[in-house]
């Protein structure tokens, strides 16, 4: 009843009014399931049109960092991790890369992902598969709750292959180990060989999303600091000029290589005050094709501080 109550408000442009008379409520009733619509996340908007700030900021980052694509959404956040305005950008994204049909996508994880597939509508893609590009699981073995390749197969209800070993093996023998598995190698081969990747981008300090899953002790992202790590994609760490920071921790990540990265097309969903510097650095190394942020973040990357 929300959803058909939110279709007609919406999709229909019909008042509460009209809305709580077509379904036989009182007006009260009807804003109550309009508003259980949104809550439970069942209203996905999609803008068409472009702003001029936004545009300009584009085209600054763009130029500044040879990126063949950037979306700058507009400031609806408080929170210092924008992940509203990030997930409607981060869906859009998908979304456009799906009606430009790429037919296969390889997936990061990270709560800006999963707030990104959390604004994807429910729609079957059956000609699209979609691979995690690292390893998902904690040190203890449970999955990170940022996980997003799950989602993502429920809601496109699309063929997805998982990487069902930990992010950081316990040592580079380990690594091996693992990634000689039949199983694991596979999906590695389909991991290479996606037309896109989307990945988040890692901060080295104290929100990092990587110690606060338990997929990284925090004792191990402070070596990672103190070698000029500010950066992190995919478990490669990178300093504030975009160099690569060779660590022990980054030789067992599970994982693929930097020269799979440097052949690759890989968009990053990214933004929030404590993941300037890190978004910088990602910049810097010019991996990334294309950037999806948010406006306060673009104009931080423009202006850094002095």
């Amino acid at each position: 009843m929300a959803a058909r109550a939110a279709w007609l408000h919406y999709a229909g442009g019909f008042s509460q009014a009209e809305v709580a008379k077509r379904l036989g409520l009182n007006n009260l009733k009807a804003h109550r399931l309009i508003s259980k619509a949104n809550k439970e996340g069942l209203v996905k908007i999609y803008i068409d049109g472009s702003i001029g700030e936004c545009i300009a900021l584009e085209t600054e980052l763009c130029a500044r960092h040879t990126l063949q694509s950037c979306h700058v959404v507009p400031d609806i956040d408080d929170a210092d991790l924008p992940l509203r305005s990030l997930g409607i950008a981060g869906a859009q994204t998908i979304k456009l890369e799906l009606e430009n049909k790429c037919r296969s996508i390889g997936i990061g994880h990270g709560r800006t992902l999963a707030a990104c597939i959390d604004n994807l509508p429910h729609k079957a893609t059956p000609d699209t598969h979609y691979v995690s590009l690292l390893g998902g699981l904690t040190r203890k073995f449970l999955a990170s709750p940022h996980d997003v390749i799950h989602r993502l197969a429920d809601r496109t209800s699309a063929e997805a292959y998982v990487m069902p070993v930990p992010f950081i093996a316990n040592s580079r023998e380990d690594r091996e180990i693992l990634l000689g598995q039949r199983g694991i190698s596979e999906v590695f081969e389909i991991a290479r060989s996606t037309e896109l990747k989307l990945v988040g981008i890692g901060s080295i300090n104290n929100e990092a999303s990587l110690v606060s899953t338990g997929m990284v002790e925090a004792e191990e992202l402070e070596i990672v600091k103190s070698a000029g790590g500010v950066g992190e994609i995919l478990g490669h760490f990178f300093d504030h000029a975009g160099a690569a920071v060779a660590t022990e921790l980054s030789e067992r990540a599970i994982t693929l290589s930097l020269d799979d990265l440097r052949s690759s097309r890989i968009i990053a969903v990214a933004g929030g005050k404590h993941k300037t510097e890190a978004i910088h650095s990602i910049l810097e190394s010019h991996l990334l094709s294309g950037l999806v942020t948010d406006e306060s973040t673009a104009r931080a990357l423009i202006s850094p501080p002095a």
